[in-house]
């Protein structure tokens, strides 16, 4: 990825917030030499941008005149405070978005007539048309959360803690009758502000490599991917946790089809596994079966480390929930990961390995509309707070029409950021009068942090 920075100047109000005017013809000169360079993608981030958008706009229309083909607006992408996190976002939308189209249209074009929908990261479905970038970085995980909530409450599973575990890592999610949403989040090291499920992902799947330096066992991050696999599917891997599956018997050859190795025509290799784990065993004084299940142990803590972040360390009593196992590898671990962290039930689908999948097909379409509003909260200040709300969500209503939803009626939903004046933790609370948002903010913020802040706006 090769990103270029073009400083586009501005001038501020004398009154200290309108912006006046931009220094278009310089703009244009940078911007027509990064075209003439060969790039055809522009992030445009001014750092007001999220509040007074006309230079953000008038930057657009330069870049359109140019030719640039992908052009992404921070107020369009992200419009919310933070200049950093919003400038990502908007970076990141640009690099994705083009990608992504071709994608989309690939698929359009073998499906001529059919209407087609793609699953976001916040959990709810979109028109091909309107599939942005930023909203396909956790569009896979968040189609198994969906499948995870539907599938459990229909098995009567109010309360559940989803466990993803495929070949490279394993995601971990919280659900308690509502979907949670983080509105700034780390994918990659990049800060990304946009509406994404909540999920905790750790380097801990069935292709992490297992290694012994010679005074310890260590499990990841690395892995062996599909290709060449771990050492049992034949071509040539390193050892991973499915060996070790294979080595305690929980993974039993004969039952698995023969398309592994070079060929795609052989059964797993049960014979390289032992042969692996006894040179590990030989080293360490212990039976290759006592090896193999000291990499799982090793598995299991940090799969269940990582529910306790987002359950324990959130204020949940996770021995109240249900473990929901999917993912191709989830089956062989949710008992021992259940285990540790004592609770005692596990919930497995029919359709666990394709939960994710099936999901999508159980989701419903959504439209997030945000705007940065940032006011104390009083009685005075509710009545705009309301107007803006209804702006957003009569624009997200219309958005949902064009897209032409099925004949169900739809539901909007108000909700509002609400922190303590000089913090910068907001939490998610549905918008009513005072007192209704006072006492929501309070108790998740005791829940999250265990005390409030008496006396504080």
């Amino acid at each position: 990825l090769y990103t270029e920075v073009i400083e586009a100047r501005e001038r501020m109000g004398a009154h200290g917030g309108v912006l006046q005017n931009l220094d278009e013809a310089t703009l244009r000169g940078d911007l027509l030499a990064a075209y003439g360079r060969g790039l055809r993608s522009v992030a445009i981030v001014f750092m007001h941008g999220y509040r007074y958008t006309q230079h953000e706009q008038a930057a657009k229309r330069i870049a359109q005149e140019v030719g640039f083909t992908q052009i992404s607006t921070s107020h369009e992408t992200s419009p919310m405070m933070k200049f950093v996190s919003r400038g990502d976002t908007t970076v990141v939308d640009a690099y994705l978005s083009p990608i992504l189209r071709r994608y989309v249209e690939q698929v359009a074009s073998e499906m001529p007539g059919v209407k087609l929908f793609f699953m976001q990261s916040s959990g709810g479905l979109t028109d091909a048309g309107t599939f942005q970038g930023k909203d396909a970085i956790l569009s896979g995980p968040a189609g198994g959360i969906v499948g995870m909530a539907r599938t459990a409450g229909l098995a009567g599973h109010e309360k559940v803690i989803g466990f993803d575990m495929g070949g490279t890592s394993t995601d971990v999610s919280h659900y308690a009758g509502a979907f949670e949403r983080e509105f700034e989040t780390h994918v990659a090291g990049v800060r990304m502000r946009a509406p994404m499920m909540s999920i905790h992902t750790v380097a801990a799947g069935g292709g992490s490599v297992l290694a012994y330096d010679g005074a310890r066992f260590r499990v990841g991050p690395e892995s062996a991917g599909a290709n060449p696999g771990p050492v049992s599917y034949r071509r040539g891997g390193p050892l991973a946790v499915t060996d070790a599956n294979v080595m305690v018997g929980k993974v039993q050859p004969r039952y698995f089809p023969s398309v592994f190795g070079p060929a795609a025509n052989e059964t797993l290799d049960a014979d390289a596994v032992r042969a692996r784990f006894e040179e590990i065993a030989a080293q360490t004084q212990r039976r290759p079966e006592e090896v193999a299940e000291g990499f799982i142990q090793i598995a299991v803590q940090q799969m269940a480390n990582a529910i306790k972040k987002i359950s324990v360390a959130r204020g949940y009593d996770v021995t109240r929930y249900t473990l929901q196992c999917f993912g191709g590898a989830g089956g062989q671990h949710a008992c021992l990961v259940a285990d540790a962290l004592g609770m005692s039930r596990v919930f497995v689908h029919p359709l666990a390995g394709v939960l994710s999948a099936y999901g999508m097909g159980l989701a419903d379409q959504t439209v997030i509309r945000e705007q940065a509003v940032e006011m104390p909260l009083a009685a005075e200040s509710l009545p705009l707070i309301a107007e803006r709300l209804d702006t957003l969500g009569s624009a997200a209503q219309a958005e949902l029409e064009r897209q032409q939803v099925s004949a169900n009626p739809v539901q909007v939903r108000h909700n509002v950021h609400v922190r303590y004046e000089g913090t910068d933790s907001a939490l998610v609370v549905p918008f009513g009068d005072m007192a209704s948002i006072q006492t929501a903010f309070e108790a998740a913020y005791r829940q999250r942090f265990a005390f409030l802040m008496a006396g504080k706006g």
